[in-house]
């Protein structure tokens, strides 16, 4: 690659860089407006908003909520992903095309469509709106993602290693627990931390399927109804830096497991 490409390259990168980053630096900044209204220029600073936000029972009830539907869709999630991706990785069975299709669907489904059809089916089925559904259908959606991870991590495990357990006597059951779940557990725990995050911050099926208490996304949008306030900047905030914590945490904790991992 001559110079011209690479000085091309990295402006185009940076210019990204940019369009990503600069709408997060000034939604922080507004956070510290000493005003009721967002706008340039700030004239003056306050952590009023911020201490506001602990101080409002209803942001930290709605962000334990958001915490407890992520978790328990999760948990669900990367166990029925995690035998769907064990069942499809490697084995050739009738019918075994149309059951990926089935599995990957809800992640290629827009999300209103998909928040729709899971309301007009809990209503079917007699799910009454509340947690139980938001859980239900959040875990169907994130479903996908753990199959498609745990089934690339799948696709490297050698062969020889669950050949050598079976010969050794291991059933397929011990195998699997002695030989690939531990092999999974990287892709497992990178599964899981994107469907944790992913289901925080789902706000479509969490508004569709809701009931009387919000998750977080949802209680943000009530109060955008009453007008942009530096208060909203100050939820955002939070809860971005909160995300973004765990994300860099579990980014280092999956790459130092993979070291260990090829090291074994």
């Amino acid at each position: 690659m001559n110079r011209g490409n690479r000085i091309l390259l990295s402006c185009v990168y940076w210019a990204f860089v940019l369009y990503v980053f600069v709408p997060l630096v000034l939604m922080i900044l507004m956070g510290f407006k000493d005003s009721k209204f967002i706008g340039f220029p700030i004239r003056s600073w306050t952590l009023d908003w911020y201490t506001g936000v602990f101080d409002d029972a209803a942001v930290p009830s709605a962000f334990i909520y958001s915490v407890v539907i992520a978790v328990l869709a999760t948990v669900i999630s990367v166990i029925v992903g995690t035998w769907i991706a064990v069942l499809l990785e490697g084995r050739k069975f009738l019918g075994r095309t149309a059951m990926f299709g089935l599995t990957v669907l809800p992640a290629l489904v827009p999300g209103i469509i998909s928040a729709i059809a899971f309301r007009i089916y809990a209503r079917w089925l007699g799910i009454e709106p509340g947690m139980g559904a938001i859980v239900w259908a959040h875990a169907v959606h994130n479903v996908p993602f753990v199959a498609l991870v745990v089934m690339a991590r799948l696709s490297t495990l050698p062969k020889s290693q669950i050949e050598a357990a079976r010969d050794l006597g291991a059933d397929p059951i011990i195998a699997f627990l002695r030989i690939t779940l531990p092999y999974l557990v990287p892709a497992i725990l990178g599964a899981s931390i994107f469907c944790l995050l992913l289901s925080f911050d789902d706000f479509v099926r969490s508004f569709f399927l809701g009931g009387y208490e919000p998750t977080l996304p949802v209680l943000i949008f009530a109060k955008l109804r009453s007008g942009m306030s530096p208060e909203i900047n100050a939820i955002a905030t939070v809860a971005l830096i909160l995300t973004a914590a765990i994300g860099i945490w579990a980014e280092r904790f999956t790459r130092r497991m993979n070291k260990e991992s090829r090291n074994d």
